[in-house]
């Protein structure tokens, strides 16, 4: 196993200049010579696996090549405790940590290069964003399994999801591919990288398109382009500047429901971002960032109110945030490490269909946050931590975090600790007004948001075991958890026609042990196991069962002689609610996946060939009980040049 985090760690730090450079004024040599991979996002601090304050997973580039997964969305299935659904009925797929509890899963932080990429349109979804990048742009993905407002404020109660690009210096060049398969996949792929030393630049344009789950609405499409370029004018200086368009355009709604029909709907997305960093010495830098995200959501259908009447329901609307912030870091002698900084974010939420104005709803955030690392001996490292944040429409909240971690052996690391996260309503838990009016008449009133609502928290304790067996080349990572979450902001429907509301609701608990078990038995073989046992107490079944009582999954992954590769991956999860569903329809899910790849290369240039076979197995339910997801199988054909 030692194998595996050796090529995580070379893969971080040499396969980009650009991450060798952020890290080397605050990492030890100790850390440099390591086994264990660095990890950027947890505490802002880079830090070995074994000593952030926290449980994470990392899917690097080689896992996600050969997973298999067309998307972000799919390829989190490795990541344990996290349901995935396929369906675009909440615009794009969607992910959840111990349960969505709506159909808008908003309890988790995006992050793509730093960037925040959750939707402000859609109550802090992260759905839209997880489809930004290609798959084939993406270095690593780090996810923290659990609370950290303490780092990220509002959306981090219950996970971070770091999505980390790839330098534009390992992709010089041109690459192009191909996809084609049933249920009408087709996808491609362009890249072009140029540029030389200290100066390099990258655009990608890709498309990922299907005909979605049987008895849905499908023809799904997803166009994007990304750019970014990497700058080293100096020796002290890092400039990135990253630019990225999106669109959606996929199916909704129920088949013969006039409250819902099937229409088309279309999503639009934009992104500028710009970083600077400075290395102010051996021991110290400053960070800083700027950028800029746009949101237009058009969803529209004609709803008949007798011959010549025809009345236009819509949900359509824009919304854009802007976010600048500044971070100091610096090490004060072999055994203290300290970062802080502050950032202001600001989001505007604009939509007549949603709100019954054409006011524009404008939220601002102000973070002031900061985290010391202490390695009180060379065997205890303790990490303190703290976000204050104020809330322009709900207030002010606080989010603290401690966690120790103790190296029993050099390979063995035990971790315990406490977290606080907040997370203050969105502008539609808020604010939401939606009602149908014609020629002055009132025909509905869908939903009222009555306010006055306090910002949910989460209270969460943990222990964690991080082992290495170097005899048996193997590794596992074991999470102990207890989420307490107050104030649970829930969407309340009434009876007799009134309109729905949001409201502060009865808190509950998550509890669970989760585990990752990752062994080479032999040259080229890998399995990885994940476990997660989760219980809910909460008096809503809906609530209650939203994630399963048990999921269980298991990847193999071989390498083949004539440099073929195989992967099988299994997934079997006991009932829970599906997203879209009523709280009694929990079904379980079983799928089995297969991919078959080749290397190729002719002369210079190389390539591969795949095959990949999704859910060998009967079709299973997602996102609702006639939403189901058949067998599919689609070939790759990927060249570099």
């Amino acid at each position: 196993m030692r194998l595996l985090h050796a090529v995580l760690a070379v893969g971080t730090f040499l396969s980009g200049g650009q991450v060798l450079a952020q890290v080397v004024a605050s990492v030890s040599e100790r850390d440099f010579l390591s086994d264990m991979p660095i990890v950027l996002s947890v505490s802002r601090l880079p830090q070995r696996l074994d000593e952030t304050p926290g449980a994470v997973t990392i899917l690097d580039r080689d896992m996600i090549r050969q997973s298999g997964a067309r998307d972000v969305a799919d390829l989190l299935r490795l990541v344990p405790g996290f349901q995935v659904s396929d369906s675009f009925e909440s615009v794009a797929p969607q992910v959840s940590y111990h349960g969505a509890f709506n159909s808008y899963s908003n309890r988790l932080e995006l992050m793509i290069d730093g960037r925040s990429a959750y939707s402000p349109y859609f109550i802090g979804s992260i759905a839209p964003g997880l489809e930004t990048v290609a798959l084939e742009d993406i270095e690593r993905i780090e996810v923290l399994r659990g609370s950290n407002s303490a780092a990220y404020g509002a959306r981090a109660v219950l996970g971070v999801i770091n999505i980390v690009t790839r330098d534009t210096a390992d992709t010089l060049g041109l690459q192009g591919a191909v996809t084609v398969g049933d249920n009408g996949i087709r996808d491609s792929e362009a890249r072009f990288g140029w540029g030389e030393l200290g100066r390099t630049f990258r655009l990608t344009a890709d498309t990922r398109g299907d005909d979605g789950l049987q008895g849905a609405n499908g023809h799904n499409r997803v166009s994007r382009v990304n750019f970014r370029s990497d700058m080293h004018p100096n020796g002290q200086d890092e400039v990135q500047v990253r630019l990225g368009a999106m669109n959606i355009d996929s199916g909704k709604g129920l088949l013969g429901f006039v409250g819902n029909p099937w229409h088309n709907v279309s999503f639009d997305s934009s992104y500028a971002q710009l970083d600077w960093r400075r290395s102010l010495g051996e021991d110290a830098d400053l960070a800083f960032k700027l950028s800029h995200n746009q949101e237009k959501y058009g969803d529209k259908f004609p709803y008949s109110l007798g011959i010549n009447d025809v009345y236009t329901v819509s949900a359509s609307g824009q919304s854009s945030s802007d976010a600048v912030s500044l971070q100091y870091t610096w090490r004060q002698g072999p055994n203290w490490r300290t970062v802080i900084g502050g950032e202001f974010r600001s989001e505007r939420v604009q939509s007549p269909g949603l709100y019954n104005t054409d006011t524009t709803f404008v939220t601002d955030f102000t973070r002031l946050f900061g985290n010391v690392e202490w390695r009180v001996t060379p065997t205890v490292l303790v990490n303190v931590g703290a976000l204050a944040e104020h809330d322009s429409v709900s207030g002010d909240t606080l989010s603290p975090r401690l966690m120790l971690n103790w190296h029993m052996t050099d390979a063995q690391t035990w971790r315990v600790g406490v977290s606080k996260a907040v997370r203050p309503p969105s502008t539609y838990e808020d604010f939401a007004n939606v009602q149908f009016n014609y020629h002055g008449h009132l025909l509905g009133w869908n939903t009222f948001a009555t306010g006055n609502l306090q910002p949910e928290n989460v209270l969460s304790r943990e222990i964690g075991y991080l082992g290495e067996f170097a005899q048996i080349r193997a590794n596992l990572d074991v999470r102990l958890f207890h989420e307490q979450i107050n104030q649970f902001i829930e969407h309340v429907t009434y009876y007799g026609g009134l309109p729905s509301n949001y409201a502060n609701g009865a808190g509950f608990a998550i509890r669970g042990l989760e585990y990752q078990f990752k062994w080479k038995p032999w040259p080229g073989g890998q399995f990885v196991v994940n476990q997660t046992y989760t219980r809910n107490d909460a008096a809503d079944l809906g609530v209650a069962t939203a994630a399963p009582q048990l999921a269980s999954s298991i990847a193999y992954f071989q390498q083949l002689p004539g440099q073929f590769e195989l992967t099988l991956m299994h997934a079997d999860n006991s009932k829970a609610t599906l997203v879209g569903a009523a709280a009694d329809s929990a079904v379980a899910m079983t799928r089995t996946d297969v991919r078959l790849a080749k290397a190729l290369r002719w002369g210079m240039r190389r390539g591969e060939i795949a095959l990949v076979v999704q859910n060998l197995g009967a079709a299973y339910a997602d996102y609702r009980s006639n939403f189901l997801f058949q067998r599919q199988a689609f070939i790759t054909l990927r060249v570099d040049d």
